[in-house]
């Protein structure tokens, strides 16, 4: 598959990313699904994979020469679609009651706090409910968005692992 090409690898792996991420904000601005902190931290995760895709696909493109060493970029990738993985497999569990919803979360605090003074002047013009990390707001086949991401994420890091050992194989 040309997505498969080491040097391409990186581009896919972006749009993926920024597709979750689109697919995230539609639930919120279009479903009426706000996030909880840990949807955020998830966010925060796939940016990282579009900046991080998106970079080494520029590389790649501006430096051909830098492309024999797309195994070690897509090892990047992987990382960062497994630490993805990871944070959203901890939301999914703290929505199924696997375990304790992490300090620092809606849940755990009993409520959303305000981190500086102008958050909470902001925050007085509206009604606003930050929902718990705890809860499960929309699911599909019994697995939760939380859930849905983590499957994705997973899969897209061993994709990444897969491209990683194929292009360092053919780099020998």
């Amino acid at each position: 598959m040309m997505m498969l090409r080491p040097a391409l690898w990186p581009l896919f792996a972006a749009l993926a990313s920024a597709a979750l991420l689109a697919g995230a904000f539609a639930f919120e601005h279009l479903g009426g699904l706000p996030p909880c902190p840990l949807c955020i931290d998830q966010r925060w995760a796939h940016v990282w994979v579009v900046l991080a895709g998106l970079g080494l696909y520029a590389l790649f493109r501006v430096a051909p020469a830098s492309a024999r060493f797309a195994w070690a970029g897509s090892l990047v990738l992987a990382a960062l679609f497994a630490f993805s993985a990871f944070l959203a497999i901890q939301h999914a569990g703290a929505e199924y009651g696997w375990w304790a919803v992490p300090e620092g979360c809606a849940a755990a605090q009993g409520g959303a706090n305000p981190s500086s003074t102008a958050d909470l002047l902001a925050s007085l013009g509206e009604a606003r409910r930050i929902p718990r990390c705890d809860e499960i707001p929309w699911s599909l086949a019994g697995v939760s968005m939380a859930g849905w991401n983590g499957l994705i994420s997973a899969g897209l890091g061993l994709i990444s692992v897969f491209v990683a050992v194929s292009s360092f194989r053919s780099a020998k």
